[in-house]
């Protein structure tokens, strides 16, 4: 096997977005997995479910997190393709377990203070209004999922996300290449 396959993990607003386009302008083989891989699904069969009317807006991100998968046929086919030396899968995966054993690292995202993954879903959401993360709902959804970690592989590389995008690109690469 000569490819190496990595994840790049965290709760909403750790900047996986920002590190995967860090890692294509440096010339490395990048999925966005929230934009290439999601479908909504079943999370224990991972069948495709459309997407429901909901009761509020709680119910809504609740729904979404807990259905947002990746597609394990296109995950386990660029792993199987060996034409890149290393591939960074980046993005968050509630079906994670389905294909992280075939991974050789994952790196989780971290930052220590909600106030600052706010402040970074507030100028994504700036950017783009359609954005996930910036209804109260969703900042609630975030708040728990930071403090709970329950949506983030455990084992993995924790990378401090609070240093400058540079940095924790280094950081990621160092270990890769260790």
């Amino acid at each position: 096997m000569g490819k190496r396959n990595y994840l790049i993990e965290g709760v909403s607003g750790t900047g996986k977005t920002s590190v995967a386009e860090e890692l294509q302008r440096r010339g490395y083989h990048v999925l966005h997995g929230d934009r290439e891989l999601r479908y909504w699904g079943n999370p224990k069969t991972g069948e495709p479910v459309n997407e429901p009317v909901h009761e509020n807006e709680r119910d809504k991100a609740i729904w979404q997190q807990e259905h947002h998968l990746w597609d394990i046929d296109k995950v386990k086919s660029v792993i199987a393709d060996h034409s890149k030396a290393i591939s960074f899968f980046c993005g968050g995966s509630r079906n994670f377990s389905k294909f992280i054993d075939l991974l050789d690292e994952v790196f989780v995202l971290e930052v220590d203070d909600l106030d600052t993954l706010y402040r970074r879903i507030d100028e994504r959401v700036a950017r783009d209004p359609t954005d996930w993360g910036g209804k109260p709902e969703e900042k609630e959804l975030i708040a728990r999922l930071h403090r709970t970690k329950e949506d983030i592989p455990s084992g993995g590389i924790v990378i401090d996300a609070t240093q400058p995008l540079v940095s924790v690109v280094d950081e990621i690469l160092r270990h890769v290449r260790a």
